[in-house]
């Protein structure tokens, strides 16, 4: 097996920052100290006090394949994620066909393993009829259920109440939700028309797409959880209103109701509609700075659990197109540690937060097996950081197959230097190493 010596670092890890070495045997972290012999080590690499991270856990991904690989593919989308720092991802089943049958899972799965270069998990897609279908999945090999309860089309879009009592009461896993009411979004949707027509100015979303549609729908599926005892994970809160919802006095590891925060709606407001327009269109909608404000306090209280990114990447031609055709969504995944650290220069939240909202709390919250932590014995998924390495995000240096970004021109401090799969070092001051993929994420039942 072949060992790498990480010396003279500064480890961030389960609320401390301290100097020491990390040796990794094979896939594992064999060895955590201080002052250890380069005897025998096959490499050595030497932080000169740069900060080393547990992999970054991306909970909610959109990485297009199949069906959709115009806009990205499993392999482009992972690979940008290894080069931010992101070492594992979980992601969403609206891809073409959506996933609704364990068939077009295990396909995904097996995309993954030939290509991924990134840790990988795929969710299972709620539909209309498809219950028992769910409930024939391995919780150990699989994240979770994702139920759109808004911001759907199709069967994907999951509204009905007999329906959805069906999932929370029967499912034992964790359900993932998309939270926004359908018939208030349609109803504004009409009033917004009826001035605009066809015509609507993007900034507008945010009024389309509600902060009463999501409280609405939100506050539904906490009611619902908590009827049924469901293990319920709300994704992308992007209202002030939604963080009264959940509490922060309970141990992550006994919470059965939490939240998720996205990079987009606590970098972004709606003043940044007028200069940025569809290429900052999401679902759920970047609101106001009193919403943006709340949800980072709710981040550093602790009502919010954990920061993912909904990557979700479309070409620049479909997100340039006039509001309503420009689809929801765009690529963050490459950028989302870089952008929390540059909080962290700002001084609105520690590096120590950083590292338990992206790596610790998602491997809690999923249950994910020896992942998210810098421990002896758990896998080395590790990420070396220069947090003084300033460097603008440009076209040439966008990993993500549709070639842009809603943070290019901006400027940030910090830079992924080195990321470790599974022991891999598949990334290395901007080369990679594709000769390991990495590994399906399995996951404990308590």
């Amino acid at each position: 097996m072949k060992s790498t010596l990480i010396t003279n670092a500064n480890i961030v890890n389960e609320g401390k920052v301290f100097q020491g070495d990390v040796l990794i045997k094979g896939e594992y972290i064999e060895w955590i100290g201080k002052n250890r012999s380069a005897e025998g080590v096959d490499r050595v690499i030497d932080a000169n006090g740069n900060y080393l991270l547990p992999g970054a856990i991306d909970d909610q991904v959109h990485f297009r394949e199949p069906g959709l690989t115009h806009k990205g593919t499993i392999y482009s989308e992972a690979k940008a994620a290894v080069a931010g720092g992101v070492t594992s991802f979980m992601e969403m089943p609206n891809t073409n066909p959506p996933v609704f049958t364990h068939d077009l899972l295990e396909e995904k799965y097996n995309i993954a393993a030939r290509t991924s270069l990134a840790n990988y998990s795929f969710y299972i897609g709620a539909s209309n009829d498809n219950l028992d279908e769910v409930m024939k999945t391995d919780l150990t090999k699989v994240c979770g259920l994702k139920i759109f309860m808004g911001s759907s089309t199709g069967n994907l879009l999951v509204d009905n109440p007999v329906m959805l009592e069906n999932f929370f009461s029967h499912f034992y896993g964790l359900i993932a939700t998309h939270c926004e009411d359908e018939s208030t979004i349609r109803a504004n949707t009409e009033i917004f028309k009826q001035k605009y027509g066809d015509d609507v100015p993007v900034e507008f979303h945010p009024s389309i797409r509600s902060a009463d549609a999501c409280y609405k729908s939100s506050s539904f599926a906490v009611d619902l959880a908590k009827k049924h005892n469901t293990r319920l994970h709300i994704l992308h809160i992007s209202t002030a209103k939604e963080t009264s919802l959940f509490e922060n006095n309970i141990p992550l590891e006994q919470k059965k109701i939490t939240a998720e925060a996205c990079v987009h709606h606590l970098w972004f407001n709606d003043s940044d509609y007028k200069r940025l327009g569809t290429l900052i269109k999401w679902n759920p909608a970047i609101k106001s700075e009193s919403d943006q404000t709340e949800i980072f306090n709710a981040l550093l209280d602790g009502r919010i659990d954990v920061v993912a990114t909904d990557h979700a990447p479309h070409t620049l031609d479909e997100k340039q197109n006039p509001y309503f055709k420009a689809p929801s969504g765009g690529p963050l995944i490459q950028h989302s540690l870089v952008a929390m650290l540059e909080f962290f220069h700002k001084k609105k939240i520690s590096i120590e937060m950083i590292v338990q909202k992206m790596a610790h709390n998602p491997a809690i919250l999923y249950r994910i097996n020896k992942r998210g932590f810098i421990r002896e014995g758990y896998f080395a998924d590790l990420v070396l950081v220069d947090i003084n390495k300033p460097w603008k995000v440009q076209k040439s240096n966008i990993i993500a197959q549709c070639g842009w970004s809603p943070f290019e021109n901006e400027t940030f401090q910090a830079q992924t230097t080195h990321t470790f799969v599974s022991g891999h070092l598949v990334y290395d001051n901007g080369s990679f190493n594709e000769s390991t993929k990495g590994k399906r994420l399995d996951f404990t039942l308590k």
